[in-house]
């Protein structure tokens, strides 16, 4: 079974650390002479308190953890980091019901962007600073920050790693887990510094740029302006962040190797980023034409808008600089496509990932050659190394899953009085952690009127879109909790 004093103090640490982080949102209403400082005071010694009760109950833990302990930390940890960090909308007034606090937390930690709230702008600065800094936590994953520092619990990280770490399989920097974790750590961080710099360079104001770099380095698409990016007017800028959400959705592990080894060729020889790249490429040329022919944007603002759209969307961002709904229905018609596939595993992005795509359109090509050569052996390889029957196993019950569980909260949103276009879109945007639900009429931009039952499916679907699934379905499985 599990082993409960080791999570409690696993859980008092990670709450220890976000009660340090909502302390540091408190200076932000202390600097502005605005009313959120308390709110955040409160909200800080709740999750300390609660944080020492769990330290206090794991104190004298075994040293171990299992694999059934690392997926239930992972899960465990979403939902605690949720719901304190859901204190400072409610204590202040600024949200006033839990379903909607709940919902917008939860959509910032899973790197979602999805909001309930009407007009950002009112709200001050240290929530917005709070709203964009979950994207950030969440991005690589709350738990995934631990694991650098777990050794101070005399304990291994491999087992939290394998159950936060997205895709069909990771690699590792070093032989030393933590070691990994850090230098991936390191990579976020450098790429969120240098777009905060970038963007205060290109005119955005120092908490602009800091918000904007926070959420486009998470994929997570949440702004503190009500337009979003199209609320600067500035190419630079679209460019900027167009550059740094690409770059958020490639495989971390391969931008390590490329940044600090300069081993490039490991990056282009990868068969998901290719996959990516052409994705990415052919999307965005294939919309910037036809925008140019039927629309009165200038050559330039066609590809410029098209990329970026298919950019942010693709990598899961949901930034918007543009009324892409308004597009002729074929263009705009390619983005909720993308939006199911997302960007490349071990990545900030959701969706089922590049590499899923690739292993199912080699396997499918693959059926169509032993139609005609029964005998043939035919094996998959993906960048150049042969994938096993069990991965492939794998990706084709992950998509199986991935399917019935949209089809399911399809049907569960229409009976809760969504019409079936926008239940479908909310669905797609919710468990593929983007941000832009699309429906009837485009983008459903008021969230906050659908009803409490379909709010709190949808914060479910980020969950298990943020977790790959598996990792919280787990949890709901009766064999999980036997004793063998």
């Amino acid at each position: 079974m599990i082993n409960v004093r080791m999570i409690c103090r696993i859980m008092g640490f990670l709450l220890y650390i976000e009660a340090g982080i909502l302390t540091v949102c408190s200076c932000f209403g202390y600097a502005f002479h605005e009313t959120d400082m308390l709110p955040f005071l409160w909200s800080a010694l709740a999750t300390a308190v609660v944080g020492g009760i769990l330290s206090f109950v794991g104190r004298n833990a075994e040293r171990r953890l299992g694999r059934r302990d690392g997926y239930f930390i992972v899960v465990v940890a979403w939902i605690l980091f949720s719901i304190f960090g859901m204190l400072p909308f409610l204590i202040s007034g600024y949200i006033s019901n839990v379903t909607d606090a709940f919902f917008e937390t939860m959509s910032g930690f899973t790197t979602t962007g999805a909001t309930i709230l009407k007009d950002v702008e009112i709200l001050p600065h240290g929530l917005m600073f709070w709203r964009c800094l979950t994207q950030w936590i969440g991005g690589l994953g709350i738990v995934f920050f631990t694991i650098a520092v777990l050794p101070v619990f005399g304990v291994g990280g491999m087992k939290l790693f394998a159950a936060e770490a997205t895709g069909t399989s990771y690699q590792k920097i070093s032989p030393r887990i933590e070691v990994t974790a850090r230098w991936i750590w390191s990579i976020y961080l450098l790429l969120t510094l240098v777009e905060i710099g970038l963007l205060c360079l290109a005119g955005m104001n120092w908490f602009d740029s800091v918000c904007h770099a926070l959420a486009t380095t998470a994929t997570g698409g949440f702004s503190n302006c009500n337009a979003s990016v199209a609320a600067f007017h500035s190419p630079l800028i679209e460019y900027i962040i167009m550059a740094f959400m690409f770059l958020s959705g490639v495989n971390f592990t391969l931008l390590y190797f490329s940044l600090f080894r300069f081993d490039f060729r490991k990056l282009w020889r990868n068969t998901e980023v290719r996959y990516y790249i052409f994705i990415v490429l052919f999307l965005g040329t294939f919309i910037g034409l036809g925008l140019f022919f039927t629309s009165p944007f200038t050559f330039e603002e066609s590809f410029r808008q098209a990329f970026f759209q298919v950019i942010s969307v693709l990598t899961t961002t949901g930034f918007e600089t543009a009324e892409f709904h308004r597009w002729t229905q074929l263009l705009w018609a390619c983005l909720p496509l993308i939006m199911f596939f997302g960007a490349c595993s071990g990545s900030t992005s959701g969706g089922i990932k590049c590499i899923r795509l690739a292993i199912m359109v080699k396997a499918t090509r693959n059926q169509f050659r032993r139609i005609l050569h029964p005998n043939a052996v035919l094996p998959i390889r993906i960048s150049g190394q042969v994938i096993s029957q069990d991965i492939r196993s794998a990706v084709l019950g992950f998509t199986f899953v991935y399917i019935f569980i949209v089809a399911c909260a399809w049907f569960l949103l229409i009976a809760f009085g969504i019409h079936y276009r926008d239940s479908f879109g909310l669905v797609m945007c919710c468990i593929s952690n983007v941000g832009a639900a699309l429906g009837v009429d485009g983008p459903i931009s008021d969230l906050g009127s659908i009803s409490v039952a379909a709010k709190w499916l949808c914060s479910f679907l980020m969950l298990i879109g943020r977790l790959e699934l598996f990792s919280v379905l787990l949890l709901l499985s009766p064999t999980f909790w036997t004793k063998r």
